[in-house]
């Protein structure tokens, strides 16, 4: 499946998370990212499972980063786009130093990116594919993020995640109206 044939949330999610940083995941983590609250209960309540989370969090961003230097690069951007993309970047390098930092103060190692990614680049030919792209990774980050916030033992660190779901989620409505579509999310609740 394509990023541009998915067509619900958890496909979106799922794509997402196979394809998110570089990390070998626990089933415990994508699980967890998944929104499996049973089966991730292992990694959750603790120091560790937070960690855990941050770190998948922290390769999810570094792709994002990827994908929109990915972008960028392919010369198939307007100007205005571009900026926008370069934005958006912005935010998620700024995510990766706040998440990074967190791991390193809860005593972890921060994970680290990928040399290559395997985004499909054969199939951005215009700038509608890169915009469509880049929406399909934004949805999967709301929905990514959306399943870690409850699960944190810190309290503290689901008020991070959520206001970084925020920004996703911002991303994402802008992205839906750069490809034509409402700018509002498809339903009232998020899966």
């Amino acid at each position: 499946m394509s990023f541009f044939q998915m067509s619900t949330p958890l496909a979106a999610r799922r794509l997402f998370l196979s394809r998110s940083g570089g990390l070998v995941l626990s089933g415990a983590a994508v699980a967890l990212l998944a929104g499996h609250d049973a089966l991730a209960a292992k990694t959750v309540g603790s120091k560790a499972g937070d960690v855990q989370i941050l770190n998948t969090a922290i390769g999810a961003e570094l792709e994002a980063i990827a994908a929109y230097q990915l972008g960028a690069e392919s010369k198939l951007l307007s100007k205005p786009v571009l900026d926008l993309a370069l934005a958006f970047q912005g935010h998620h390098k700024e995510h990766v130093a706040l998440l990074s930092s967190t791991v390193q103060k809860l005593g972890g190692k921060p994970a680290s990116g990928k040399d290559k990614y395997n985004f499909p680049a054969d199939q951005l030919k215009t700038e509608m594919d890169v915009l469509k792209f880049a929406a399909q990774l934004e949805q999967g980050a709301v929905s990514a993020y959306l399943g870690a916030v409850p699960l944190f033992a810190n309290r503290d660190l689901s008020k991070a995640a959520a206001s970084i779901l925020g920004d996703e989620a911002m991303h994402w409505a802008i992205l839906r109206q750069a490809t034509g579509q409402t700018p509002v999310v498809p339903s009232a609740f998020m899966s």
